[in-house]
């Protein structure tokens, strides 16, 4: 599964090389060129990692790295802070509201990078761990198997990718449109109703008569996997 990086940034021609860099990388970028506009994409994203520039249009960076951390959603995802701002003065306030690292510009994009996977390992380790566990249930992504308790659960590929990407963000809602970015792919075009089939077959999978069912629908929202 692709993490997904969201680029707050109004320099075209940074976002260009940045896309280029990261896409190269195996991330799903998507990217924003104000604070409002980011606002808004990161609620319907939920990304993996925010890139936040300081001087920004209509918002400061340090202005929406504070409202991203006062949102019961987004609080917990890490942001990296790119601007030109190199005093120590500058990275501590950075810093103080909410951001993760802070980069100086110009930098590597190899650096970056390098330090995106260091603060989503701190943040996220599930993304880059070859086993996943959540209650009873254990994904072992090397020998692609699944087990529940004592028993293994036979999966399809489809609910396969499907329950790697609840159980790397386990208690977060994602409606059926991010289900459908992230695990079948923006090229693809699938009814947004056909997750609720895939969700369907997992269940039935994953819960026996005895069994506790560890994905929660979310009226109006979409689906969790999250303690009952």
């Amino acid at each position: 599964m692709k993490p997904s990086v969201l680029i707050v940034e109004d320099e075209e021609a940074l976002v260009t090389l940045l896309r280029y860099n990261l896409e190269k990388e195996s991330f799903h970028v998507v990217s924003a060129a104000d604070g409002e506009e980011a606002l808004v994409l990161a609620k319907e994203e939920t990304p993996d990692l925010i890139l936040l520039d300081w001087m920004l249009p209509l918002m400061s960076g340090i202005e929406l790295c504070r409202r991203l951390r006062r949102s019961p959603g987004l609080a917990k995802v890490p942001i990296i802070m790119l601007t030109a701002k190199g005093e120590e003065a500058d990275k501590v306030r950075g810093l103080e509201s909410g951001a993760d690292d802070y980069v100086t510009k110009p930098f590597s994009p190899a650096e970056l990078i390098a330090r995106m996977r260091a603060v989503m390992r701190r943040t996220h380790p599930a993304i880059n761990a070859e086993q996943l566990a959540f209650v009873d249930l254990v994904m072992d992504l090397a020998a692609h198997r699944v087990r529940r308790g004592s028993r293994d659960v036979h999966l399809g590929p489809t609910e396969f990718r499907l329950l790697r990407h609840l159980m790397q963000h386990p208690g977060r809602v994602f409606s059926r449109e991010q289900l459908l970015d992230s695990v079948w792919g923006r090229d693809i075009y699938v009814e947004p109703r056909t997750v609720d089939v895939h969700i369907r077959r997992l269940r039935k999978a994953l819960n026996n008569d005895h069994e506790i069912d560890l994905i929660r629908t979310v009226r109006s929202a979409g689906y969790a996997l999250d303690r009952p």
